[in-house]
């Protein structure tokens, strides 16, 4: 008699370095017993939206995000993306200081992505809360929205960081390496949940499977690395392999004291400054 098996929706974006950390587990390579993943691919912050309503078994989500989902979701320790000293970016048509950016409306991913929790967190170190306007369109809309004159400024998140000189833009801030010298902590931008009601033995086998479909990544490169292109907008090989290596790093195995230490500053820091509502603590499944 063979056990039914339990099907398990992974939701992520469809960019190279989630593409990279979830190819294993979405072709088949490692055995996942009486499991069964789904994948499905979509901007950070539908997936946001959709995690706010509960519909996903697991789900990446910004770090901003996972504060209003503590009662429907875990953090899972693997899969973070955080990096030293990068991070979002705030970008321009023309050269311009932070001090420029109040009243310049600003294009934006979306208003529960941990970029836009920093960029708030940034207008308010400069005593200038009150003035950020913003419109949010589709994250790889904002380039070409910024080169076609439409904004004069866009935050922008994944290969955007390393591909938006190509369009003779101009960087204005990192708020990677601002939150780093402001914090000496990293950012952390993004991880992955799994939804309480699965129960703790389940939560703990996809925590385990997550954890091996990023060490078959990083064991077998350049087969991951082939599978992610597929989703590398503008990039070679090269180009992908170096934004994969940003991002899927000792961290996304672990977070780590250090790992934990940043999300819980970065929630600490939102609350504080009233843009996150409630005090939260991070919960990791262990």
């Amino acid at each position: 008699m063979t056990t039914a098996s339990q099907l398990i929706r992974v939701g992520h974006s469809p960019d190279p370095d989630d593409a990279f950390m979830f190819h294993a587990l979405a072709n088949d390579k490692i055995p996942t017993g009486n499991l069964r993943f789904v994948h499905e691919l979509q901007d950070i912050e539908t997936l946001n939206r959709r995690a706010m309503r509960g519909e996903l078994e697991v789900s990446a989500v910004s770090i901003h995000a996972y504060s209003h989902l503590l009662d429907k979701y875990a953090l899972l320790p693997s899969g973070c993306s955080m990096g030293d000293h990068y991070g979002p970016m705030v970008v321009a048509r023309k050269p311009m200081a932070v001090g420029d950016l109040p009243g310049v409306k600003i294009a934006v991913p979306g208003t529960l992505t941990t970029a836009f929790l920093t960029l708030k967190l940034l207008f308010e170190s400069i005593g200038a809360t009150d003035r950020l306007t913003f419109d949010v369109i589709p994250f790889d809309e904002i380039i070409p929205a910024l080169a076609a004159g439409k904004y004069d400024a866009g935050l922008i998140i994944h290969e955007g960081q390393l591909t938006f000189q190509n369009q003779g833009l101009h960087l204005v801030v990192d708020l990677g390496v601002w939150w780093q010298d402001r914090t000496g902590l990293p950012l952390p931008l993004g991880g992955n949940v799994v939804r309480k009601d699965l129960g703790g033995p389940t939560m703990t086998e996809i925590s385990r499977l997550l954890k091996e479909s990023i060490r078959y990544g990083l064991a077998h490169r350049r087969e991951a690395l082939d599978y992610a292109l597929k989703y590398a907008r503008d990039m070679d090989v090269a180009l992908a392999d170096r934004f994969v290596g940003m991002y899927v790093n000792d961290w996304t195995l672990d977070y780590g004291d250090r790992g934990r230490a940043a999300v819980r500053k970065l929630l600490a820091e939102g609350h504080r400054a009233g843009i996150i509502p409630q005090p939260t603590e991070a919960e990791f499944v262990e």
